[in-house]
């Protein structure tokens, strides 16, 4: 078994944790606390660090990482999905659901989506309520707002 290291990104909208291994990303977390040693790095995660530094600073637009994402079939399937939605875009859950042909799988693409651990690189605040609203973010709706606001898919 590979050992899992943690390195911290003070990004504009909090602090955040990423996981992983020497070969891929596991979790990305917004973190809570103010005691958390966010000083403690590990090299092998140094590019997923760059490449969310980038994001934020409006520099890249798409995240090329290997990751490592533990769920279903079906989950797996949902963020491969919410993966390939383009930057500046959206989608319903609906949408999701009928590229599945099943409308009824609406409630499981939002319960897919929010076992998502690596936000941001599989773009969960992309998803949005078939009426335009936003809801269902793990790290917050005021995070998923100021996401979709960066990315310029929200302009109110």
């Amino acid at each position: 078994m590979d050992a899992t290291y943690k390195t911290y990104y003070a990004s504009p909208i909090g602090l955040i944790e990423l996981e992983g291994n020497e070969y891929a990303l596991q979790a990305l977390n917004f973190v809570q606390s103010k005691y958390v040693d966010h000083t403690q790095q590990h090299p092998s995660l140094e590019p997923y660090v760059l490449q969310l530094d980038e994001y934020f600073q409006g520099k890249r637009r798409e995240f090329e990482m290997n990751l490592v994402l533990n769920g279903t079939k079906f989950q797996q399937k949902v963020w491969e999905i919410v993966r390939q939605i383009p930057y500046g875009e959206t989608r319903t859950y609906k949408d999701i659901a009928l590229q599945f042909g099943n409308l009824k799988a609406i409630r499981a693409v939002g319960a897919a989506n929010g076992k998502n651990k690596i936000s941001i690189v599989i773009p969960c605040h992309r998803v949005i309520g078939s009426n335009g609203k936003l809801t269902g973010y793990a790290g917050g709706l005021w995070r998923k707002e100021w996401l979709l606001r960066h990315e310029g898919a929200l302009l109110i």
